[in-house]
This record gives structure tokens, C-alpha cells and sequence, in this order.
């Protein structure tokens, strides 16, 4: 029985070696937006499927009957065509979601619910840190008055303003000699969850950081799963 991973998240890949080591039969997949992914010991899928029609065409090809979505919280285009796509071949579907961030005591977040919002939120004269990808920046590019410093694993296809290329994981120390170098006044973030970026807000809580927290989009799926342990059962269930 073969396995379908979307991929791309740590969790996914903690998944994909229980799996190996369980001596399950899957495939990795990932969107391609990652420059030099690092070499992985199974199956892995590079690049899009196309769409939802393309997505149902390699499961049923491909003999896959169960597929897990463990892509980013915000990759919502994917998720919404992993639902579909499982929906129109009868394949069953499991969506994992790490939790998010909770804003902890005495942090100063401004919570917005789209990027659009979180550039509107940024008053003149802000030295803005943006940690939202680098698909997500050209929402920014047009705010006058504020100065950009931006991290994202690849450069831009527009880059305007300080561009750093870098990849998680990042620690506290780290994160509050950048924001001290470059004398941060405010710091833009999707609401990613787990723990390989966020450093980056408790550094900003440490210097007196505003935060604009770019909330998740509603998740389609009632009630995804939280834990990898149970994703695990999960799969182990369908194949007894």
C-alpha cells in the first residue's frame, strides 16, 4: 500500500523516518520552493502535480491510498487540493497542522488577518523585519515611509530594501544581535508555529519588539491532526 507525504515541514519529515523505520511503503513530496533540498533516504516527489487534476491523476497512477498533508500551515492552495483531489479517488486523507504561536505575557503583538493588513499596520518611519517567505514580501513592496529588512531561504523574484538568505533553524541570541545590528522596530510574522523560527519572537519580547502576527487563513479540514504520534496510528490502523 503506498503512501502519499506532502511534505516540506520538520513534522514531515519526523513522519517520513518513522515511517522508514517502520519499513512503510511512501512517497516525499515537495513544492520545489526550497533551493537544494537536503538528500533523503526514500521516494521523493519534486515540483507540482497540477493542480487538482494532476493531483488525482498521480494517485491513482501511482496506486496511493492514503495521503498525509504536513505542508505548511499557510500553504492553502496545496491543502485545498489535497482534499479535493483525495475526494474525487475515494483515497483517504489526513491533514496534520502544527499548533500555532500564543502570544505569550507581556509581548506586544498586533494580530492581522492578512499581509495586506500587516503592511497598512506598519506606521512611517518603522524599520520593519519581515519573516514571511519570500512569495509573501510583494504585499511590502509598495509601503512607503518604512524601511525593509527581510529573511526568506531564497532571494525574492523583486527584492526591495535589506535582503538576508538564511535557513532555520535560528536561536535567541542570534535573532537579537540581528534585529540590535539593524535596529528593528518591528518585526512581521505568519503565524507558522513550531520551534525552528520562534526565536525570532522571543527576541523581539526580550528588545521591546512590536510584533504584527499574520493570522492562519480558516483551515478547511474540522479537525486536523496535532500530533505526529497520532498520524502514526493513524496510518498503522488503514494498513492493518
Amino acid at each position: 500500500m503506498s503512501i502519499l507525504i506532502l511534505g516540506g515541514t520538520p513534522e514531515a519529515d519526523q513522519l517520513a523516518e518513522l515511517l522508514r523505520g517502520h519499513g512503510i511503503t511512501f512517497t516525499y513530496s515537495l513544492a520545489g520552493v526550497t533551493p537544494n533540498p537536503k538528500p533523503r533516504l526514500y521516494p521523493v516527489h519534486i515540483g507540482g502535480f497540477g493542480g487538482v487534476v494532476g493531483l488525482a491523476r498521480y494517485l491513482a497512477q501511482n496506486a496511493v491510498k492514503m495521503v498525509v498533508d504536513a505542508t505548511h500551515p499557510f500553504a492553502a492552495t496545496m491543502t485545498g487540493n489535497a482534499i479535493a483531489a483525495a475526494a474525487q479517488t475515494n483515497i483517504a486523507l489526513l491533514r496534520f497542522e502544527r499548533p500555532a504561536w500564543d502570544e505569550p505575557a507581556g509581548a506586544n503583538w498586533t494580530h492581522v488577518k492578512t499581509l495586506d493588513d500587516a503592511a497598512k499596520a506598519l506606521p512611517p518611519g518603522a524599520r520593519a523585519f519581515l519573516s514571511v517567505g519570500s512569495q509573501s514580501m510583494v504585499a511590502f513592496a509598495h509601503q512607503s515611509g518604512v524601511d525593509f529588512i527581510s529573511r526568506s531561504i531564497k532571494p525574492p523574484e523583486n527584492p526591495f530594501g535589506k535582503i538576508i538568505v538564511a535557513k532555520p533553524p535560528f536561536d535567541v541570541i542570534g535573532e537579537m544581535q540581528l534585529f540590535s545590528k539593524y535596529r528593528i522596530t518591528h518585526l512581521v510574522s505568519k503565524n507558522a508555529g513550531g520551534d525552528q523560527t520562534k526565536a525570532k519572537l522571543v527576541a523581539a519580547q526580550r528588545l521591546g519588539i512590536k510584533v504584527i502576527m499574520v493570522e492562519r487563513p480558516p483551515d478547511p479540514v474540522a479537525e486536523p491532526a496535532r500530533d505526529i504520534v497520532k498520524v502514526m496510528a493513524w496510518i498503522e490502523r488503514r494498513l492493518l
